[in-house]
């Protein structure tokens, strides 16, 4: 079940420091892995699990598999190298990223858990080839499917009661949680600002 709040990490330590602030749902995000990657996801699993955080293991379906994950998030890219069939086969729910109008059909047609829109606001943490969705865009994604909508891109606190209110299932954030100069004090604010 997605929480109303999901958070991107890089590494388990942030579990250490945010799980006890309440945070429930979080994706592990290695971006360039190295050898030491199904290590990291193993490790990053025991310790969710130790804190009843439920993990999504971005990208690295074989990990994902070979870990015993329980979910696992692709972007459209990792859709034409992902095996799909052995992703079902071991049960992993499955979340997958949409930009555009065709993106969703053709995620829809892989019968996701739930359908990522972004960015909804232009992001801070990085570079991407898609303008801000906007507010909007998120009714209009949300009447299109009958899977939970998670939001993300360029996000900050105070947007919360407005995509919530647009359809919004759950907000994922990166950097309002992570670049702040509390992310635990950011955290509860979230947790407070979409339970």
């Amino acid at each position: 079940m997605l929480d109303r709040f999901y958070l991107i990490i890089d590494s388990p330590e942030w579990l250490d420091r945010l799980c006890p602030e309440g945070l429930r749902f979080a994706q592990l995000r290695i971006k360039e892995p190295d050898g030491t990657l199904p290590q990291a996801v193993a490790r990053t699993l025991e310790k969710a699990r130790a804190y009843n955080c439920t993990l999504v293991i971005n990208d690295h379906w074989q990990a994902a598999i070979d870990s015993g994950a329980d979910w696992l998030h692709l972007g459209q890219e990792d859709l034409d190298t992902a095996d799909i069939k052995a992703i079902r086969k071991s049960g992993l729910k499955l979340g997958i990223s949409t930009h555009t109008p065709e993106e969703l059909d053709r995620a829809l047609g892989f019968e996701p858990d739930y359908i990522a829109l972004g960015p909804i606001f232009p992001p801070r943490g990085k570079i991407v080839d898609y303008a801000p969705q906007g507010i909007s865009r998120v009714s209009d994604w949300k009447a299109r499917i009958n899977v939970p909508l998670v939001v993300i891109g360029g996000i900050r606190l105070e947007h919360a009661e407005s995509l919530l209110e647009a359809g919004a299932d759950s907000i994922c954030v990166i950097t309002d949680v992570l670049a702040d100069p509390d992310p635990e004090a950011r955290c509860r604010a979230w947790i407070a600002a979409t339970r």
